[in-house]
């Protein structure tokens, strides 16, 4: 079984950069897809963000296209999502999942496996 423990989140101004680790233990997840996702008070858990097993595909929601980047490092188990620019919009808790599908997928019901979330606060 895979485990998952993001870090990284915090407190940061409008424009700044934070950069989110997601750690991965367990079985291996080089051949999983992974993904961020967040979720803002009163609101639904939202795609963020989603790459292949070998990195070489990569999906963006509209809204951070531009401004973040996820990446991974399947030799040190580790998955990332680098964010610039940002927004109080932003501001949200911030969860890795894994997919064992065969595609990048945007839905939520299509990740097996999820991390517990780390907050992210983005101030004006």
């Amino acid at each position: 079984q895979v485990q998952l423990v993001e870090s990284g989140g915090g407190l940061v101004q409008a424009g700044g950069s934070l950069r989110l680790s997601c750690a991965t233990s367990g079985r291996t997840v080089s051949s999983y897809v992974m993904g961020w996702f967040r979720q803002a008070p009163g609101k639904e858990r939202e795609f963020v963000a989603a790459i292949s097993w070998t990195g070489s595909s990569r999906n963006y929601a509209n809204s951070v296209k531009g401004r973040f980047t996820i990446s991974r490092d399947n030799a040190k188990n580790m998955v990332y999502l680098e964010m610039n620019s940002l927004k109080p919009e932003d501001t949200a808790v911030y969860y890795c999942a894994a997919s064992r599908t065969m595609v990048v997928a945007t839905s939520a019901g299509r990740y097996e496996v999820w991390g517990q979330g780390t907050l992210v606060t983005v101030s004006s």
